[in-house]
């Protein structure tokens, strides 16, 4: 297990996408620069994508250039087909995140493509990212189980991720889509990518619908994958996919990892009152637990103060 994760942060765009509330530009430009004060330095910030499908993205331009330059961040924005890809091209994110289903049913559902129309895409502008000096990203989703078609085989998975590494891409990640994923699963598929798609990054990105995501990430870690996607107190959810709730909790993750002696550059401090921030900003409570239950441990009392002596100290 290595000793250090990167966490991408993932609310601006998955955690936002899937609210009946619309938050207003500005909002969600403080809501990144929150995250940065968190220590958060690689988020995906937006989504290129029409805004009849996914109308809480429309102003994916007015947030990038909103945020300006952004030294040490690293800022992403998610693509499904071309007309995507030159949208987020005429801005100045960093990161090109393209979406490839393991499912032919969610594709369709999700991208209006087959599978097989979705890496011929890929096939033609992995190049112009590249050229363009962007960081190409490839996300498979559903990798763990689909809502049309069931159980996802760790074949399809793999074959996938050596198509798209002989076509070109500078990370891979595999989505549970809909939070149906084990551990046992997750380290056989890992297993299975990091064999057919050799030296290439690999990261995951994991919605809680079940329960399992921590359990996931933690699987993950063990396997080795460099980076992991959360959502700061685990908003999010997939518009495409039924009762795909959210992802998991960055503060939750990153207390988790920090208790296994594995470096995220996470500052919980800072990044905690946020949580009940966009919680108010939504109109509705987070999921996250670490917010409402706390540090462990706790802060020190000073000496002599009232605390101290309640406690006994």
């Amino acid at each position: 297990m290595q000793d250090s994760v990167q966490i991408v942060e993932v609310s601006p765009r998955d955690g936002l996408q899937n609210e009946k509330k619309i938050l207003d530009t500005a909002t969600k430009i403080e809501l990144i620069h929150r995250l940065i004060d968190g220590g958060l330095t690689r988020i995906e910030a937006v989504s290129f994508v029409h805004p009849r499908y996914v109308p809480t993205m429309a102003d994916a331009e007015q947030v990038i250039a909103g945020l300006g330059q952004l030294d040490g961040v690293a800022l992403a924005g998610l693509i499904v087909n071309e007309r995507g890809l030159q949208r987020a091209l005429e801005t100045d994110v960093d990161e090109i995140n393209y979406v490839v289903v393991a499912s032919e049913t969610f594709s369709q559902r999700n991208q209006a493509a087959s599978i097989a129309e979705t890496l011929d895409t890929w096939e033609r502008i992995s190049p112009a990212i590249a050229e363009a000096g962007r960081l190409r990203t490839v996300t498979i989703g559903a990798s763990f189980g689909c809502p049309f078609e069931g159980e996802i085989a760790v074949e399809q998975v793999a074959d996938l991720a050596r198509r798209l590494a002989e076509i070109g891409v500078d990370e891979l990640a595999l989505a549970d889509t809909i939070g149906v994923g084990d551990p046992v699963d997750v380290t056989r598929k890992l297993a299975a990518v990091a064999e057919v798609a050799p030296g290439v990054p690999l990261r995951c990105h994991f919605h809680n619908t079940r329960n399992t995501g921590l359990a996931n990430a933690v699987a993950a870690v063990h396997a080795g994958v460099s980076a992991l996607d959360s959502s700061i107190g685990g908003v999010g959810g997939c518009p495409f996919a039924p009762n795909a709730t959210g992802n998991i909790p960055t503060e939750d993750l990153g207390y988790l990892l920090d208790r296994m002696e594995v470096a995220t550059g996470l500052r919980l401090g800072k990044l905690l009152p946020s949580v009940g921030w966009i919680s108010e900003q939504l109109g509705r409570p987070v999921p996250g637990m670490l917010a409402k239950a706390g540090m462990f441990p706790p802060e020190p009392v000073a000496a002599g103060s009232t605390d101290a002596m309640a406690r006994g100290t």
